[in-house]
């Protein structure tokens, strides 16, 4: 087994630290993952001695991405997205409403929200209105409210 290295975050790694912190990780995840990928670098004396200002282009960039996601926030939950689905007898729909179809659907209102961050749980199976909570960012969550009704 591989002795761990140590290596200085450049931004944040999800489970592992964030930018500007001195980790210590198996050789073949910094080799393979996070150096590639500009996620971090060797702890060596001189990147050791940017550590404040890293830091503070990491702070930086958090409060930037805060700010964002509180604005993406307000609009969405402003937004009102209307989904028409066919139904059959009794009003039971054919299919079901997903992830993928709210991001088309929010695409189209002109935002811009990756699915994987919509908390949809399981798909809407029925008519009606729904509250769909989206993961912004770490501290900002937005609910959207999405009606799906009968097409035609």
């Amino acid at each position: 087994m591989a002795n761990p290295i140590k290596v200085l975050l450049h931004k944040d790694v999800p489970n592992l630290g964030s930018g500007g912190d001195v980790v210590r990780v198996r050789p073949g995840h910094a080799r393979n993952y996070l150096i590639p990928r500009g996620l971090a670098g060797p702890a060596t004396q001189a990147n050791l001695s940017r550590i404040a200002e890293l830091k503070r282009l990491a702070g930086q960039r958090q409060q930037h991405e805060l700010l964002e996601a509180q604005d993406l926030s307000t609009k969405l939950e402003a937004a009102h997205v209307k989904l028409e689905r066919a139904v059959g007898e009794e009003n039971r729909m054919y299919g079901s409403v997903t992830a993928k179809d709210i991001e088309h659907a929010l695409g189209e209102l002109g935002l811009v929200i990756d699915r994987k961050k919509i908390d949809l749980g399981e798909p809407i199976k029925t008519l009606g209105v729904h509250e769909v909570p989206i993961r912004l960012h770490a501290e900002v969550k937005a609910v959207v409210r999405i009606t799906v009704a009968k097409k035609g």
